[in-house]
């Protein structure tokens, strides 16, 4: 009985049917997997979903499993290629989504104020103290440059750069912390 006619009557597969398709999987599936994970845009769960439909349609083609070559890849990228192609079309025309459907947004709790005022006070309380005092000043304070620069002695393009670098400064000690990215 020769690959092209392994199928039983009653629908299942002979011993040498697997035996094929785990060889077309070891032989491909890894430069296949690259492949879709590159057309799905990262998605590794689609490019997972992917791969194992193109497998699943080779392996109703024995005449795919019998391929020894360089087509027998062909053709799984070329499935793979055209069941991302028309994933994509079937959703440009059914969008997923609908705005009559959105979430209401979720409002923050209570806990998860003060555990951002909790993050936000100890990246604050990492800066060096001049970044520390301006950024108190400026923004928990309300006061403008000019105001800031009156009320702790120094000129206005200190106060503003002085700002400027301790935004910067707190973003890093905020990513270090792991609270933004």
């Amino acid at each position: 009985m020769g690959a092209a006619s392994s199928a039983r009557g009653d629908g299942t597969r002979s011993d040498s049917d697997a035996e094929l398709l785990r060889t077309l999987h070891d032989e491909h599936a890894a430069a296949l997997w690259g492949f879709v994970l590159h057309l799905t845009g990262g998605d590794r769960a689609r490019a997972e979903d992917v791969v194992q439909e193109t497998l699943f349609r080779a392996w109703r083609r024995p005449a795919v499993l019998a391929q020894r070559d360089a087509s027998a890849r062909g053709w799984l990228f070329t499935v793979a290629r055209n069941i991302v192609v028309d994933d994509w079309r079937a959703g440009r025309r059914r969008p997923t989504t609908s705005s009559e459907l959105l979430p209401e947004p979720i409002e923050p709790d209570t806990t998860d104020t003060a555990l951002q005022s909790i993050m936000v006070a100890e990246a604050v309380r990492r800066l060096t103290r001049d970044h520390r005092t301006v950024l108190l000043e400026c923004y928990f304070r309300g006061s403008t440059a000019a105001q800031a620069a009156a009320r702790l002695g120094i000129p206005v393009g200190t106060v503003k750069s002085r700002l400027h670098y301790a935004l910067h400064a707190l973003r890093l000690v905020l990513q270090e912390m792991g609270v933004v990215r």
